[in-house]
């Protein structure tokens, strides 16, 4: 069987592409120029002559705050694009899985969201993302949304990587503490959606709809930072000396963040048996393989902050 996947350059595409092949999947992975999924013929061309039995749609654009200044990009590619591909499953008479995410929400709610809550993005890029949604919705009926927050991972730019950057720069690091996620790995993701997609081929019956998938658990940015250094300096030495928390009112950003992302992935676990492993775990597997050597000093030893 095989998978089409739009975006394939991403950290998400590229874990998709290095793990289908322990699932039995056969995949074809696209990204820029290859496919542009906001041209509406590049993807009708696309899908139809894959010979996909279903399409993965992993592209996006996620520079949040540049997004308040190029709301026509944004929104060719998350709004237009997930339209572009749910014609052409519909046509080629394939399901569509497609990731969005938690920014779809405004983070005022007082515990973590569910799927059936209503959206209200901050900025352009949730809405962007939830217009998206709403297209696939309306286009095609075997569709999974699978919204994730908080994505890291070995490939690409992500707040992991940047930290273990800054890490090695500075004595001090200033990082919000009163926004609530979920980190996901993107590793952890590209499983979820594998074992969706080998529910689908296999021929077991799917409920098609909107679902959550991030790391079990959750915490802080400041937390997560914390807890990137107190693994990583199992591996390596950094200059940081301190982890200071400060508010959001401390860090303007173009966009607005959402306080609380904080998701409930409780619906995917009863129809597909998909339990996230919990965050800290999952970050501890990243950072082995990202610096690739084994601990040379116990883990008590390496806490910073």
């Amino acid at each position: 069987m095989k998978i089409f996947v739009a975006g394939g350059n991403g950290q998400l595409g590229w874990e998709l592409n290095g793990r289908a092949g322990d699932h039995g999947l056969e995949i074809l992975s696209l990204d820029l120029p290859e496919i542009d999924i906001a041209d509406p013929v590049s993807v009708k061309k696309t899908v139809s002559q894959s010979g996909a039995s279903l399409v993965i749609n992993a592209a996006a654009y996620t520079a949040v705050d540049k997004a308040e200044s190029e709301e026509d990009i944004a929104y060719s590619v998350n709004k237009d694009g997930p339209a572009y591909l749910a014609s052409a499953c519909k046509e080629a008479g394939i399901p569509l899985i497609h990731v969005s995410t938690d920014y779809v929400f405004d983070g005022s709610k007082n515990g973590p969201y569910l799927e059936t809550d209503p959206v209200s993005p901050l900025g352009v890029y949730g809405r962007s993302k939830a217009a998206g949604e709403e297209e696939i919705r309306s286009r095609l009926q075997e569709h999974i949304i699978l919204r994730t927050a908080w994505l890291y991972g070995i490939h690409g730019s992500n707040f992991v990587k940047t930290m273990l950057r800054l890490g090695k720069e500075r004595q001090s690091l200033r990082v919000v503490s009163d926004q609530y996620g979920c980190p996901t790995y993107a590793s952890d993701l590209a499983e979820a959606i594998l074992a969706i997609s080998e529910n689908h081929l296999e021929g077991r019956k799917i409920v098609w709809g909107t679902y959550h998938f991030c790391g079990g658990g959750f915490t802080t940015w400041h937390g997560f930072a914390e807890e990137i250094f107190r693994i990583a300096c199992r591996y390596q030495s950094f200059q940081v000396k301190e982890i200071v928390p400060i508010g959001t009112s401390e860090y303007p950003t173009a966009a607005k963040r959402p306080h609380n992302s904080v998701l409930d992935c409780s619906l995917l676990r009863k129809n597909f048996g998909i339990i996230p492993h919990p965050w800290e775990e999952s970050l501890a597997v990243m950072i082995e393989k990202l610096l690739g050597k084994q601990p040379d000093e116990p883990e008590d030893n390496g806490k910073t902050g």
